[in-house]
Parts: structure tokens; C-alpha cells; sequence
């Protein structure tokens, strides 16, 4: 299981939830993994997961609604060949309850952080010759909501972007792709599933919520060589929403 051994991935908002579980896998698969979060003794745990199962990892902390120290993060990560921009924040507040720093925070986290990163970090694979780019969205990004309004325009963004970067940087051997998963159980997400009972997993064919290991096995796809004809995609990952079927 040695897919992506000799190449170095960093994954941001890896302490927990869907970017917990890419870190594993990647690592799994060989990879080494720079884990990115805020608290110093998740991403320690992190580690020592990673490292408990035989694989490679060290953890940076950085604020990603800090410019600088999104440069900063970037440094520290250097050359990597697999980016993989998870890390989110997102609060259920409608249009009238959004004041500009919270709008200004969902895009500095959820949009520009990624626009950085991507910035600094593809040119290198871009000279290379080899790279994978894989940009965590929502399903909030294409399914209109009354509440989560900043969030859902964050995500819309990192769309059109993955489209975009695709397009700038494919020529050079980089692949950017998405992947939007549906309600999935995390640290996060926990409190509305349980505020609302059966109400998030019968939006889906599949009648039940997501698991991060699930969301974590398309990214796996997307960062390795079988997928090596995927580019500028964004693959839904929601169990089939009701919504978007006839009947």
C-alpha cells in the first residue's frame, strides 16, 4: 500500500473530521503528511496516529484567517506534491445576522486561505512537472439554504477556483479537483445532527449521514495516479441528493 510513497501532502484541517481521516489515508498509502490545524495537541494526536500505523507525519499550526500566517504555513509545509484545502469554518446564520466580520472570516478561511496556498505552493509542483490539488467543498456551494449564507458563497467560490486552477496549471502536470460531500459525521456537525433527528439523513437516497472515512477515500482517488485523467472536476460525494431527482 505504498501508492504515494515519496511524496509529501499537506492537508489543512487535519486535527479532526474528514481532514483527520485524509491524513490517515494518505499516510496509509504511504505519503508524508504535513497536518495542519490550530491546537497543538490534536495535531499531536494526529501524529502519533499516523505514526502508530507505520506512517510519516509532523503537525504546523497555523491561523488561516491570518494571511501571513497561511505564508507561513506555507513555508514550513515547502515542496509538496498533494494539497489537499479542507479545513472550513461555517456558522447557520441567516443574511440579516452575518455581520461583515463574520462574512469577512468565512472568506478569509474558506476561500482565500486555499487562493493562497495554491499560490504558493503550485508553482513548485507546476515545476515539477507533477502535483494533485484537491479542494474540499459543500453541497452548500449548489443547494440554496435560508441560513448559512456566507458559508454556502465561500464554497460556491472554491468551485469556480478548482475549475479555474485546473485550467491554469493541468498543462503542467497538476491536477486540481473537489470533491463536495452532503452531511457527514463530525466534531463539528454533531450538535445539528443532534438538533435535528433523521432530518439530515433523509435529504439522501442513502437515508443516513456521511462518514469522513468515506469522503476521505474520493480524495485518495483524486490524488493518485489512477485518477490521472480527472482534472477540473468536482465530484459529489452526498449519497444522492432527493432533491436533485425526478419524482
Amino acid at each position: 500500500m505504498s501508492a504515494l510513497e515519496g511524496r509529501t501532502a499537506l492537508v489543512t484541517g487535519a486535527t479532526a473530521g474528514i481532514g483527520r481521516a485524509v491524513a490517515v489515508q494518505l499516510a496509509d498509502r504511504g505519503a508524508e503528511v504535513v497536518v495542519h490545524g490550530r491546537d497543538p495537541r490534536r495535531g499531536a494526536e494526529v501524529v502519533a496516529q499516523i505514526e502508530g500505523r507505520g506512517g510519516r507525519a509532523r503537525f504546523v499550526a497555523a491561523d488561516l484567517a491570518d494571511a501571513d500566517d497561511v505564508a507561513r504555513l506555507a513555508a514550513a509545509a515547502g515542496e509538496v506534491d498533494i494539497l489537499v484545502n479542507n479545513a472550513g469554518m461555517y456558522t447557520s446564520l441567516g443574511t440579516p445576522d452575518t455581520t461583515a466580520a463574520d462574512f469577512d472570516r468565512h472568506l478569509a478561511v474558506n476561500t482565500r486561505a486555499p487562493y493562497l496556498l495554491v499560490g504558493a505552493l503550485a508553482p513548485g509542483m507546476a515545476k515539477r512537472g507533477r502535483g494533485a490539488i484537491v479542494n474540499v467543498t459543500s453541497t452548500a456551494a449548489t443547494s440554496a439554504a435560508p441560513v448559512g449564507t456566507a458559508y454556502g458563497a465561500s464554497k460556491a467560490a472554491m468551485e469556480l477556483l478548482t475549475r479555474s486552477w485546473a485550467t491554469e496549471f493541468g498543462a503542467a502536470g497538476v491536477r486540481v479537483n473537489g470533491v463536495s460531500p452532503g452531511p457527514v459525521r463530525t466534531e463539528g456537525s454533531e450538535p445539528l445532527i443532534a438538533a435535528h433527528p433523521g432530518m439530515l439523513a433523509g435529504a439522501n437516497i442513502r437515508g443516513r449521514i456521511g462518514e469522513p472515512d468515506e469522503i476521505a477515500d474520493v480524495v485518495l482517488f483524486l490524488v493518485e495516479d489512477r485518477s490521472s485523467y480527472v482534472n477540473g472536476t468536482v465530484v459529489l460525494a452526498n449519497g444522492g441528493e432527493r432533491s436533485a431527482l425526478p419524482g
